[in-house]
């Protein structure tokens, strides 16, 4: 019914502004008596077989939403509905920023992807937390944090640590997104010198709580193979808990969108169908290489239950969507988590 009825009228319509008004969308029919039962017995799996263990976390399933979807943390619990098994919000700043100016967001419906330039836009640390508190258990919260981006190179880790700090008693796990294609002073978040300064910061953080959180880090799919191997040897390093493989892409190569829409579009990250190849073979150079030393979360083109299972072939122990999730709706979670159990 998404893809037939829904679909083609919410596509006629800007991507952000369908983006709010999905939102507001689902937030009031939740509110209507009946409709949480009815979007459960549509779209909930309910089986101990789907249950995965990482991270000292018991996900009910292995099937997440990635980070970019609820920012701000306001939808979570009503996007337990849908059979997620586990949400990602953020990403988080410390400060509330507006992001790039808009336009910012594009759908490429010939290749079944989306450009964003976003530009961590959210409503700031305090405004999370005042959601957080509102959980209601229903599932694992991670929670994805960066810098603001008027920080100054020399702040950056108190950024992190400042979101980490305020997060720590409301989330499951963390994710230190240092990939996004789409903040100023990108290459210093990827030097592996100031990676280790993070990481070791962030993890000294941590040790001051009595619970400890897992702490991941979120890679470009990108990465050349010296890169990857720089990453293994990281973790390797850090006993960082483990990886998201991967964030969107600023690879425009072999897209059916002509040069022409890709140059009045402009930069941005790109995610979707376009990068599942090149995601996956992250996650399986990551696996064989690393001979498995670390769980990984598999995340970029998930557009159906086969493109799932690829993943988790690879070397996946959890796959998230995004971008499959707008381009398929939420059956495609029931879909994956039914595949998974034949």
């Amino acid at each position: 019914m998404y893809k037939v009825l829904i679909r083609p009228i919410l596509f006629n319509f800007d991507p952000e502004k369908v983006h709010y008004f999905t939102f507001s969308l689902i937030r009031n029919i939740s509110k209507i008596p009946g409709i949480k039962t009815l979007f459960k017995s549509l779209y909930v799996v309910e089986d101990k077989r789907l249950e995965r263990n990482l991270f000292g976390l018991t996900f009910k399933n292995p099937v997440g939403l990635a980070a970019g979807f609820d920012k701000n943390a306001v939808l979570y619990n009503e996007l337990a509905n849908f059979g997620f098994g586990f949400i990602e919000i953020g990403t988080v700043t410390p400060k509330a920023q507006e992001g790039n100016p808009k336009k910012r967001l594009f759908r490429l419906k010939d290749d079944s992807g989306i450009i964003n330039r976003m530009g961590f836009n959210n409503e700031g640390l305090d405004a999370a937390i005042l959601q957080l508190k509102k959980n209601k258990g229903q599932l694992i919260i991670g929670g994805n944090i960066g810098k603001n981006t008027q920080t100054l190179p020399e702040d950056y880790t108190k950024d992190y640590l400042e979101c980490f700090n305020a997060l720590h008693p409301y989330v499951d796990y963390f994710v230190l997104n240092v990939s996004c294609p789409n903040v100023g002073s990108h290459a210093k978040l990827n030097d592996k010198d100031y990676l280790l300064e993070l990481i070791s910061s962030v993890q000294k953080a941590n040790a001051t709580f009595e619970k400890q959180k897992p702490i991941l880090l979120k890679i470009a799919p990108d990465l050349n193979d010296i890169q990857l191997d720089e990453i293994i040897e990281l973790i390797a390093e850090t006993k960082l808990d483990g990886v998201i493989a991967s964030n969107t892409s600023v690879d425009r190569t072999g897209l059916k969108t002509s040069d022409a829409r890709l140059t009045e579009i402009g930069n941005g990250g790109l995610s979707g169908q376009p990068i599942k190849e090149k995601s996956t073979k992250v996650i399986q150079y990551l696996a064989e290489k690393s001979n498995k030393a670390f769980p990984i979360i598999g995340v970029g083109g998930v557009h159906s239950a086969e493109d799932a299972l690829e993943k988790i072939d690879a070397g996946a122990d959890l796959v998230q969507i995004y971008t499959g999730f707008i381009y398929e709706g939420p059956s495609l979670i029931k879909r994956i988590n039914k595949a998974l159990l034949k």
